[in-house]
């Protein structure tokens, strides 16, 4: 019997969103849409340049798995933190969510990872994201119990800059194999595809990674090409699930030949797109782990993006499991 249904494996991060116009992303060198990475320098010169920001524990993996207990599952998760005040926020927050979280913080120094985020008008979301602690994130942070019990272990492909944390991820894999269980990634920014394209590729082709996630431009990135019918017949044949989600077009899930489609859900005004792809790996790992079929998980994944992108933070404020069970999901 599986103990979790999801375990999520990220950078644990608090993240500090503030809003901002167009100017102030092009004046300050941030790439709009993307994650940058800084170092502490710079960290601090962008705090000093915000204007009225929160603090929100973040991190996209860890974004999934207090979406999974939103909608009622089990879930765990694995990331690094200090023992400063951000770490103990994101350590309470996850765990107040009902999140299993153990990883042991050590020390002050890294400090516990940040991201200042910026949302522009037109709800797009700039990171600029300090690592910190996250660096540390190694294979003897991994509990063997915990992957053993997953019926799915998801990490995000941000991991993939952390060197010590890809021993962590392949030992994670090997575990979660070795018991029947299923390995998943989300590719997380095009970007971050275009710095690890042949390693993200070698995961898949492998069979170290079953069920990807990615929107539209990091599938196009990922096989380095504008057709998207190419890409997305190139990413069903390179592993065993994929999902691509389309912002306000929904998602469209491939299995093999099998191909299905499901829509957005009708959103009034988009706040803040920060955990949109989280929230929709959230909802889609939920259903699945749960025996849903493709359209059902696709559904749930529309609907836990929708919903957070009509609020101002990652994670979900209202109960997903509500939402679901309104609308005959769950």
């Amino acid at each position: 019997m599986s103990k979790f249904d999801v375990l999520t494996i990220g950078n644990a991060i608090v993240d500090i969103i503030s809003r901002c116009e167009d100017r102030f992303l092009t004046e300050n060198g941030i790439i709009k849409g993307a994650m940058n990475l800084i170092d502490a320098e710079r960290a601090e010169l962008l705090y000093s340049l915000m204007g009225p920001a929160h603090e929100a524990s973040g991190g996209s993996a860890g974004n999934t798995a207090a979406g999974v207990a939103s909608f009622g599952g089990r879930a765990a998760y694995f990331g690094k933190v200090a023992e400063d005040q951000l770490g103990e926020i994101f350590s309470h927050d996850i765990r107040a969510l009902g999140v299993h979280y153990q990883t042991t913080p050590e020390g002050t120094f890294p400090p516990t990872a940040r991201s200042m985020i910026f949302v522009t008008p037109d709800g797009e979301r700039s990171m600029n994201t300090f690592l910190g602690a996250c660096v540390d994130l190694g294979p003897e942070h991994v509990e063997e119990e915990v992957v053993a019990q997953a019926k799915v272990t998801y990490f995000e492909g941000y991991l993939w800059d952390p060197p010590r944390a890809k021993e962590a991820i392949r030992e994670s894999a090997r575990i979660a194999h070795a018991n029947g269980r299923e390995v998943s990634m989300t590719l997380s920014d095009p970007f971050c595809v275009g710095r690890y394209r042949d390693e993200f590729l070698d995961l898949m082709r492998s069979g170290t990674v079953d069920i990807v996630f990615a929107n539209k431009q990091e599938a196009l990135s990922l096989y380095e090409t504008e057709d998207f019918e190419l890409a997305l017949k190139n990413i069903a044949a390179d592993c065993k699930l994929a999902c691509v989600t389309l912002s306000e077009e929904g998602a469209v899930m491939v299995r093999g030949s099998e191909r299905v489609k499901v829509d957005a859900i009708p959103v009034e005004t988009v706040l803040d797109t920060t955990g949109a792809g989280d929230l929709f790996a959230a909802g889609f790992l939920f259903g699945y782990t749960n025996g849903k079929d493709l359209k059902t998980c696709g559904d749930l994944g529309c609907l836990a993006a929708g919903i957070v992108i009509q609020q101002f933070g990652p994670r979900p404020m209202t109960s997903l499991k509500q939402a679901a069970t309104e609308r005959g999901l769950i």
